[in-house]
């Protein structure tokens, strides 16, 4: 069987640089043949000049090689169509973007490469891309919700516009946002200037054991434990410790870390995450874990959007390597505390 094609979704609110982004994709020599399918609900679509469109046609070739096509139906349907024709040899692409529109969750779209058999069979989801307005975030990240959930999506997300903020602005957004999505590598871009190689082939939904959450995050985390209030107005929590202008935002999307140096026993563990996506699946945005888990010589990990939850074994532990468990949870208004204690009652005695 042939190699599965990768697939990157790219997300972000209105005139973050999405459409810039895609533009440079799709006019760049980078000697890749990138389809790119555009949620035609967009309200900013991709230069019309570079797109001569044939009546009723929805896929356009670009003069780079690379193909254009909206969405018309739905995304399953489009991406086997263009995997069907790519495998009759009518068109040749090695990778696929898919651009959400402004307001739309990135959860259904990622659910698609799991969920649908034929898709499946034919693609692989890379990552996914999110971008934020420097300028604009915070008023976004404050009105709306899908802005914050493509936040706790992401698994890269590029600052565009920062040169319009004070460098403390910029520090102060940065720290919000790794508060809501410690997992997320971001980088600050200008427009559509972003190296190909952050944007493709990123492995954000490989299961490996590498865990990547920032160790500052980790540090403030320990800070944080007190911060459990349940009240979801957006005020400021007065100043946060250990960052003097840093604003505490109390987002409904927060993630946090559960840390272990006993074994999990692996059926209870099963049993209390099948219930727990099951009640609060819709609500879980990403989480992943490395585990030591009972019996088992190598890491398991493990991680999930949504409902759908997937695990693996890794490689096995190193004699000198201390045996823990490491798991971070993204999601809207998750119940830590009942988390963590379901997941401490999951623990060998």
């Amino acid at each position: 069987m042939s190699a599965l094609i990768p697939a990157t979704i790219v997300t972000g609110f209105l005139g973050s640089g999405k459409t810039t982004l895609l533009n440079r994709v799709l006019n760049e020599a980078h000697g890749s043949k990138i389809a790119v399918i555009e949620n035609e609900f967009g309200e900013e679509n991709i230069d019309s000049d570079i797109l001569v469109r044939e009546q009723g046609e929805q896929i356009v070739q670009m003069s780079n090689g690379c193909i254009c096509c909206t969405i018309r139906d739905d995304l399953r349907a489009t991406l086997a169509d263009l995997a069907h024709k790519r495998r009759k040899g009518e068109l040749a692409f090695d990778r696929v973007i898919i651009e959400t529109t402004g307001v739309a969750d990135p959860g259904p779209v990622a659910q698609t490469f799991f969920m649908d058999d034929e898709v499946a069979s034919q693609y692989m989801l890379d990552a996914i891309l999110t971008l934020v307005d420097a300028k604009h975030a915070n008023q976004q990240l404050d009105t709306r919700q899908e802005a914050r959930r493509q936040v706790g999506f992401a698994d890269q997300i590029f600052i565009s516009k920062a040169d319009l903020v004070s460098a403390d602005e910029l520090a102060d957004l940065q720290h919000r946002l790794t508060h809501m999505n410690p997992r997320a590598k971001q980088t600050v871009v200008h427009f559509g200037e972003v190296p190909l190689s952050q944007v493709l082939d990123l492995k954000g939904f490989n299961l490996n054991a590498k865990l990547d959450i920032d160790p500052d995050f980790l540090k403030a985390d320990e800070h944080d434990h007190d911060h459990h209030d349940h009240d979801h107005h957006h005020h400021e929590h007065g100043e946060h410790c250990n960052h003097p202008h840093h604003h505490h935002h109390d987002d409904d999307v927060k993630s946090f870390v559960f840390r272990a140096d006993k074994p999990f026993d692996p059926a209870k563990l099963e049993d209390f995450l099948g219930a727990i996506v099951q009640i609060y699946g819709p609500r879980m945005l990403r989480y992943k874990g490395v585990l030591w888990m009972q019996g088992i010589e190598r890491k398991v990990v493990f991680q999930g959007v949504h409902q759908l939850m997937g695990s693996d074994l890794a490689a096995p532990w190193g004699p000198q390597e201390p045996r823990q468990s490491k798991m971070v949870f993204i999601g809207i208004d998750l119940p830590r505390d009942l988390l963590e204690q379901g997941l401490r009652q999951s623990l060998v005695a």
